[in-house]
């Protein structure tokens, strides 16, 4: 049984502050669902007050991107190592990242295998926009990114990655993909490029999330689904109560 994650992915929202104060309200409410993993990924100046925050509760905290290098020359970003105490998670290859920062396959790929260097938990984001989800290409797409992204990594390190199947066109929208949908492109195109990777018994152990305006509504009959472990979650993720409902939902399930 693979167990159920859900990761909260502030974006630019939240000062310190406000970040502190958040998770300061949420911790007590989630206590006692053991059956969900919980993890918030806030903006990187949050991380060192979220974390001491968090220390002693079940939410884990995890970053929004990283660096694939150990140190060096590159202007405001962050390296794996950097992330040691503070987080144990990382977020890599939003859809987001690839629009806006051209981040690339081949980089996303660096990206993971420094987060497992480093003990981290690499989110890696795979998915389709409106453009190519129209044309028909979602299937094509979407696994040579899970293959671009697996590439050198070994049988055993795969099981610690978890994959968000976000539809772009469904990410801040209001839109999403139905269930059965969501399901197929989780199952059969990422478990199944999984599969062709490593073997169906390994491909079983990965945790796949659906991200794309996952909420408090939608999130128990995605949770339904058999190959959805989970949810990459943004604006709901922000709010005390909708949070809290999609982690009771999420644990209901089990």
């Amino acid at each position: 049984m693979r167990k159920p994650i859900l990761a909260g992915n502030w974006k630019m929202n939240k000062t310190p502050a406000e970040a502190v104060a958040f998770v300061e309200g949420l911790a007590p409410l989630v206590a006692g669902y053991e059956g969900v993993e919980i993890v918030v990924c806030p903006p990187f100046v949050s991380l060192p007050g979220v974390a001491h925050a968090l220390r002693g509760t079940r939410i884990g905290v995890g970053a929004q991107n990283i660096h694939w290098a150990e140190n060096g020359a590159y202007t405001g970003e962050v390296a794996a190592a950097m992330l040691q105490g503070l987080a144990g998670y990382v977020i890599i290859g939003h859809s987001e990242r690839r629009q806006y920062f051209g981040e690339t396959d081949e980089a996303v790929n660096k990206k993971i295998k420094a987060a497992l260097a480093h003990g981290l938990t690499p989110i890696v984001c795979v998915g389709e926009d409106l453009a190519q989800n129209e044309a028909g290409v979602t299937d094509t797409l979407v696994s040579g990114q899970v293959r671009a992204a697996f590439a050198g990594i070994s049988a055993d390190d795969a099981p610690r990655v978890v994959v968000a199947y976000e539809p772009i066109w469904a990410i801040g929208t209001g839109k999403t993909a139905t269930k059965e949908v969501a399901n197929r492109v989780c199952g059969a195109v990422v478990r199944g490029t999984l599969a062709d990777l490593y073997g169906a018994e390994v491909a079983a152990t990965i945790r796949i999330q659906y991200g794309g305006s996952a909420n408090e509504k939608n999130i128990g009959e995605l949770m339904a689904m058999p190959d959805i472990d989970g949810a990459l979650i943004g604006g709901a993720s922000l709010k005390t109560d909708a949070f809290t409902a999609m982690i009771r939902i999420t644990a209901a399930k089990e």
